[in-house]
């Protein structure tokens, strides 16, 4: 993420690693002068990748999805096969009832289709730009599957194209309305912001957020994101009325939503892994100048993500969580690749001009030694983000307790050791107990339903599924770990992984924290890749200022020396030992263990703030530790190491919230609000165990595409509304031909009636055409000042 700052960086890399004592005269800080450290204070640029849930609403008759799926070659096959007894009627039957027992008429993830006339001009020619096979060679050919994105329609011509690019191109189509060389500047400059590599759309921040104000840069990156996902509304509102989409019986939508659909999850298992990649991979149209080669590289994942999946029931065999051969096995297409998170990245000012120039002797070697010690501090404190300021609330039903569907991928991330610790604690909170003893289910989906109304088993309910459905961070090898502080590290541990038949090493290494090098990014800083679901912009705001404070805390411990390399041993089990805590709280167990000979002295730092550590009963060489209470040490230890941080960067509210959401989880925390927000859809007052698991995971998927939508827009109405009153005001400079945009927008009313009026048609989805017109271009205007001076990439 974060964006490019200058040219790519070119020194020199020696052979042996540096040493902290080098790394640390070159950085050229005073120990006791915490305002100099990296990622204190306005030393901090920041940004922000969102990933967004689409769907079109509409009849099956009318939207690509199901007339795509009928039309294909696939389902004819299907069809013949069963006429010739090669395949059960069941593969017909299920993939039938998936386009019929649609009543809420929603396709998550359908490609749109419209007239190609309904474009203007300079729509069209951004669209004839984007197909050519290399965009750096406009004269050159278009794409070879450049037909899969037009279709005859009673002869006229129409294109067929993914949500993701037509935010992109209805941009466009407002820039080709008018409004001025401005408008038209700072839309042509934020048009590469719109891309999609995964299933779902995703927007990334605008411009390189800079000198953060006092209480961190968080509101920043929460202002930014709220009007960038405005803006993204606005786009669909224009193209459902300008290129005739509800005209023709579809109606394009965009929310935030953390997991893959439960719709889309049924269509998987019905179909080839090749007919869903076809069906939901992106074309790659945006972001990159040669999209085919993109989406081929996607695909890839996609097939070596499916293929881990598989492999994972082995791993749990090996680990003897799997005992016998009642297993359900994994579908050899999976939807891991239509997660939705939010990744923030903070860069450090400091280090990328150190980087910038040969001079200084600070070099590649340097960054990475200091960038992994970095990464391993953090991750200790990462448990104090999962549920609190981000989740993902799901229910699981007890025939769905297989632990080969419910750990996913994380026989792939923690040590066996670690991974069978959390399974067995996981079964105990559960309770799915017959006569005392744990049982799970046997297989048969109909013998495991009569069993659950039998005994009354009622499955569980976790905070953050969306970390245990996705790769976050796999684990390294006993060879290879790739936060050793050397340089090519990720390099060695995927080939690692790829000899083992894990990953591919053409695709890139999931972390939960990425180092962002200079050489590769143009700035030096670290992408926090673990964020779910925030509940509202404000939790953004204060997950983004806690990500800033412990950043800041980690470079201290690294530049007073309180913590090296040897302290915090490159060991798979030392890596799972701590990352195990952060998966424990997303499937909300109590507990988790610290082997008492663990060669991790940061522990001897924490432990000793934890209350009620005791040796543990079962475990006799481990440390029973609470989540709670280690959560609340860590607040503690935040206050104690880190008061002079909070004291010069003004964040004393922000520790104060953390404790709040902490204590009173229900009320304040992103798992409790986000749970509540779930709940009311059903009308009463029930809790997640009232409802089947496809009760509440359908009513989760209702309140992100509905509820917590509105709630989103209203924020981003917000924002705009100080941006709208700057520029009245004068305090934006905007130019004299452009107020006359201010003026259209009111249409006689105050700026806050227009702005309420404005909300609510949003809402309501009663905006016209030219009503977005407007408040996009007020958008852009404002961003033309806010974003002034900057440019580049998130990647």
């Amino acid at each position: 993420m974060p964006l490019v700052f200058a040219s790519h960086y070119s020194k020199q890399s020696r052979d042996t690693p540096p040493t902290l004592a080098e790394c640390l005269r070159l950085l050229d800080v005073d120990p006791k002068s915490p305002e100099s450290f990296p990622f204190v204070g306005t030393d901090v640029s920041a940004g922000c990748e969102n990933e967004l849930q689409v769907a079109v609403v509409g009849k099956a008759t009318d939207v690509d999805l199901p007339d795509t799926i009928i039309s294909s070659r696939y389902y004819a096959n299907i069809k013949r096969r069963i006429r010739s007894g090669d395949t059960a009627t069941a593969a017909l039957d299920n993939l039938q009832s998936y386009l019929s027992d649609n009543t809420a008429g929603v396709w998550e993830n359908s490609w749109v289709r419209f007239p190609c006339h309904r474009l203007n001009k300079y729509a069209s020619a951004v669209i004839n730009h984007d197909l050519r096979a290399d965009k750096n060679n406009p004269g050159g050919p278009a794409r070879g599957d450049i037909d899969r994105f037009t279709l005859n329609v009673q002869g006229n011509k129409w294109f067929r194209l993914p949500i993701s690019y037509l935010l992109k191109l209805s941009l466009a189509d407002v820039v080709g309305t008018g409004g001025g060389e401005l408008v038209r500047a700072t839309a042509t400059r934020i048009m590469p912001h719109f891309i999609s590599d995964n299933t779902s759309p995703e927007t990334t921040s605008f411009h390189v957020l800079s000198n953060p104000e006092t209480g961190g840069v968080g509101n920043r990156v929460a202002r930014e994101a709220a009007k960038r996902f405005l803006l993204s509304t606005l786009l669909l509102t224009y193209a459902n009325k300008k290129f005739g989409l509800q005209e023709h019986g579809q109606k394009a939508m965009l929310f935030f939503s953390p997991h893959p659909p439960i719709r889309q999850r049924q269509l998987n298992e019905c179909i080839s892994d090749a007919f869903y990649r076809e069906l939901f991979m992106s074309p790659c149209l945006s972001g990159w100048n040669r999209g085919e080669k993109k989406q081929d590289y996607m695909a890839l994942c996609h097939q070596v993500l499916s293929r881990s999946h598989l492999n994972g029931v082995m791993k749990l065999r090996e680990a003897g969580i799997i005992t016998n051969n009642l297993v359900i096995l994994p579908q050899t297409s999976n939807v891991g690749l239509a997660n939705n998170g939010t990744h923030i990245s903070l860069g450090s000012k400091k280090l990328t001009n150190l980087l910038r120039s040969s001079a200084t002797g600070f070099g590649a070697e340097h960054e990475k030694y200091l960038g992994d010690l970095h990464a391993k501090i953090m991750e200790h404190f990462l448990p104090l983000f999962v549920g609190t300021y981000s989740a993902d609330p799901y229910r699981f039903d007890y025939e769905d307790f297989h632990p080969e569907k419910l750990l996913g991928f994380l026989p792939h991330q923690l040590d066996y050791t670690h991974l069978r610790m959390l399974w067995r604690r996981w079964r105990k909170k559960a309770k799915n107990r017959v006569f005392g003893h744990s049982l799970t289910p046997f297989g048969p989906p109909s013998l495991d339903r009569f069993i659950r109304r039998m005994f009354g088993l009622r499955g569980d309910f976790i905070a953050d599924f969306r970390l245990l459905d996705y790769p976050v961070s796999l684990l390294s090898t006993r060879g290879n770990n790739s936060q050793d502080g050397t340089l090519g590290n990720d390099d060695r541990l995927k080939k690692d992984l790829h000899s083992l038949g894990l990953f591919d090493k053409r695709m890139s290494l999931y972390q939960l924290i990425r180092l962002r090098q200079y050489n590769t990014m143009g700035f030096s800083g670290f992408e926090s890749r673990y964020y779910s679901q925030f509940h509202n912009f404000t939790d953004m705001k204060e997950a983004a200022n806690l990500q800033m404070l412990i950043g800041g805390l980690a470079y201290k411990y690294i530049i007073t020396k309180q913590l090296t390399h040897a302290d915090i041993p490159a060991t798979p089990f030392i890596e799972s030992e701590r990352r195990q805590i952060m998966f424990g709280l997303a499937v909300s167990i109590p507990t988790f263990f610290i082997a008492k000979k663990s060669r991790n002295r940061f522990w001897d730092r924490i432990l000793p703030k934890v209350k009620g550590v005791r040796t543990s009963r079962r475990y006799p060489d481990y440390l029973r530790v609470g989540n709670r209470e280690y959560l609340r040490a860590m607040v503690a230890l935040i206050r104690q190491d880190g008061a002079d941080l909070i004291d010069i960067m003004g964040m004393e509210a922000t520790v104060n919230d953390l404790e709040n959401r902490l204590n009173f989880p229900q009320e304040q925390s992103a798992n409790g609000k986000l749970s509540r927000g779930i709940l009311k859809t059903m009308g009463e007052k029930i809790t997640p165990f009232h409802l089947s698991g496809e009760e509440f995971n359908s009513a989760s998927e209702t309140f992100y595409r509905q509820g917590l939508r509105h709630q989103h827009i209203e924020d981003g109405f917000a924002y705009l509304a100080q941006d709208i009153r700057d520029m009245a005001s004068g305090r934006l400079p905007l130019p004299v031909e452009q107020r006359a945009e201010i003026t259209k927008f009111c249409g006689g009313l105050s700026i806050e009636e227009a702005l309420t009026a404005g909300l609510h048609k949003t809402q309501s989805d009663k905006m016209g055409q030219h009503d977005a017109i407007n408040i996009i271009r007020l958008i852009l205007l404002a961003e033309s000042f806010t974003g002034k001076g900057h440019g580049g990439n998130y990647q």
